[in-house]
């Protein structure tokens, strides 16, 4: 009797299969989901809180002509990354990014803005990206006075990725360089990797975040909700895009990587192995964690000034 195959290896690392184990969303219905949205607020609030928190020379809540930002600042600090955070558009908040974003800012030695964009399903589309986009506008006005003069930088991760791909796109010339952790790009959910790649979200819970964002079907179609479809990907400035190996947003990042490259763009994508989506703000999960921030904070240093 011939012997049994062994069972495939897997390529996830120890600690995202631990993770991966633990995933569990239940998506809140369609119909009258904000009694469960606001249970699992909550509930990322109260995790994030239990991350070691950094301390950074000044934290303030700052009043961005009507958006909250929470600015942090190290000490000596000209240059301001604009950070804004995943969470499906629907979930997290500057309060769950804190810790991430006081890291930023110490590896970088830069300021971060992190701005709390206004959320769906109350606040549909395009709500979120012109909260991004007046949040720049009030740091351009408001910078000299700050004693911000330096570079202004762009972040986001996941949702936040994408905000900050639509935020450069909506104000080219503006940023010194652009830096994506596993954006969320695509609506139709086409690519291979949401096939072949089976932890964390599925295509499930990716349209369920893309119905709570999208007011009416035709947004869909425009390239402030899905930036692949812009036509003006040419004028970006230097761009860092990362996408995790275990991820079902891998491919889209790296498809916009590849249109960056061809139109002209000065661009760097990096796939970190055995990673699946997330692991980016637990530098107490995953070892991969903190190197990411280094690297996304020397991009940024490289380009700052230009």
């Amino acid at each position: 009797m011939a012997a049994e195959e062994p069972a495939a290896r897997s390529t996830l690392y120890p600690q995202a299969q631990r993770e991966a184990a633990a995933y569990v969303l239940d998506l809140p219905p369609d119909d009258d989901p904000m009694a469960m949205i606001r249970k699992l607020r909550a509930d990322a609030q109260e995790l994030a809180a239990q991350q070691p928190r950094e301390h950074v020379d000044s934290v303030i809540d700052v009043d961005a002509d009507g958006v909250l930002c929470r600015l942090y600042r190290p000490a000596g600090a000209t240059s301001t990354i604009i950070h804004l955070h995943g969470g499906g558009f629907v979930f997290h908040d500057i309060a769950v990014h804190d810790a991430a974003a006081r890291r930023l800012a110490n590896r970088a030695g830069m300021a971060v803005l992190s701005v709390d964009y206004r959320r769906p399903p109350q606040y549909r589309f395009p709500a979120a990206p012109d909260d991004a986009s007046t949040a720049v506008r009030w740091l351009q006005r408001a910078a000299t006075g700050l004693g911000l003069t330096g570079s202004l930088l762009l972040h986001g991760d996941s949702a936040g990725g994408n905000l900050a791909l639509v935020t450069a796109l909506r104000n080219p010339g503006v940023f010194s360089a652009v830096a994506l952790i596993y954006p969320f790009l695509d609506p139709t959910a086409s690519f291979d990797s949401y096939s072949s790649t089976d932890v964390a979200f599925d295509r499930a819970e990716a349209a369920w975040y893309w119905r709570q964002y999208a007011a009416k079907p035709e947004d869909l179609t425009d390239p402030d909700l899905a930036p692949l479809l812009s036509d003006q990907l040419g004028t970006l400035p230097p761009t860092l895009v990362v996408t995790s190996e275990h991820d079902p947003l891998r491919d889209e990042g790296e498809e916009l990587a590849l249109r960056l490259a061809e139109a002209g763009v000065s661009v760097v994508a990096t796939r970190y192995l055995g990673q699946l989506h997330g692991f980016w703000r637990h530098v107490d999960l995953f070892d991969a964690a903190e190197p990411l921030t280094r690297q996304v904070a020397g991009f940024f240093n490289q380009h700052a000034g230009r």
